[in-house]
């Protein structure tokens, strides 16, 4: 049986509509957080031998030098050295006074933990705004190239055309994997970056086998068949090779994200969970967005619509 995917397009839509509006309402209720990479600040690397309480850290050094802290406990794989690691982004890099104040503070607040400075790291605020800058200017960049390059390797089924639906099932991609940093709060970060790029890789793969498809059914019916039955036969002739190679990628993904749990891995942990439900997003959309989007222009571009405008 195939699936009618032209007919029961509107459905699709409402359903992207509602999770981009989801991802809108988490910008009002969380905000859209930067990290260091992207807004400056400092980092604090603390190895330590008693437990502590990433928390109470967290507090300890909010009160001493009266910022926003991010704490995060980490262990080696081995287990042999454990390590607290602190995030203070800002605008304004922490003094050498107030890094002094944060080791006394926390030393003072766990003085049986061995607390010892492995390594402090600053960023300054006009070097992460040029490195938001830049990944930005990525992103963009890999938009155009998928334009130019669907809109060469396609042109016989509207090349431009193939190329801008797929953009705009990209961009709903990436609003799904920005609404998942907000979601989940993790602040955006190099990782935002690279899960944005990778997903971007995904999706416009499963895109192109399906305008592949497209363009062989094309050859192969002619005109025989209507533009809506050219897409749906080619979307249900490719659609379980999407969908198991993105049920394999999930996994994949997934059991890094396990990984990262397990061992405390916050960078790793915030680039698996997004991409994970990118995944699914890239899949979505190859399948039930950028086929039906592409039939929709084609139908619009027959000349008896063209001859009604």
């Amino acid at each position: 049986m195939m699936i009618r995917f032209y007919k029961h397009r509107y459905i699709y839509f409402i359903i992207s509509i509602c999770l981009i509006l989801a991802g809108v309402v988490a910008v009002f209720m969380n905000g859209i957080q930067l990290d260091i990479q992207f807004k400056g600040g400092t980092i604090f690397k603390y190895t330590y031998t008693e437990t502590i309480d990433e928390i109470k850290a967290e507090n300890v050094v909010a009160q001493a030098v009266g910022k926003t802290t991010n704490g995060q406990l980490q262990s080696n794989m081995a287990g042999s050295e454990q390590m607290l690691i602190l995030s203070l982004a800002d605008n304004k890099a922490l003094t050498s006074q107030e890094q002094e104040a944060v080791t006394v503070a926390l030393n003072e607040a766990f003085p049986n933990a061995h607390l010892a400075l492995a390594e402090s790291l600053t960023v300054e605020p006009f070097l992460g705004a040029r490195f938001f800058k830049n990944g930005m200017l990525a992103i963009g960049l890999a938009f155009l190239l998928v334009l130019v390059y669907v809109g060469f390797r396609f042109k016989n089924i509207g090349g431009v055309s193939a190329g801008t639906m797929a953009i705009i099932a990209l961009i709903h991609d990436v609003f799904i994997v920005t609404t998942a940093f907000i979601v989940f709060k993790i602040p955006l970060n190099d990782s935002f970056i690279a899960a944005v790029l990778t997903i971007i890789g995904f999706s416009i793969n499963d895109t192109i086998v399906i305008y592949d498809r497209i363009r062989e059914n094309k050859h192969l019916y002619g005109g025989k068949i209507s533009t809506e039955e050219l897409v749906d036969k080619s979307i249900n002739q490719s659609m379980m090779r999407s969908i198991n190679t993105n049920i394999a990628v999930f996994l994949s993904i997934t059991i890094v994200y396990i990984f990262a749990q397990i061992y405390n891995l916050e960078s790793i942990r915030s680039f698996a969970l997004p991409m994970m439900l990118g995944t699914i997003s890239g899949c979505y959309s190859t399948i039930c967005i950028a086929g039906p989007l592409w039939a929709m222009w084609q139908n619009y571009k027959k000349p008896s619509n063209l001859a009604r405008v």
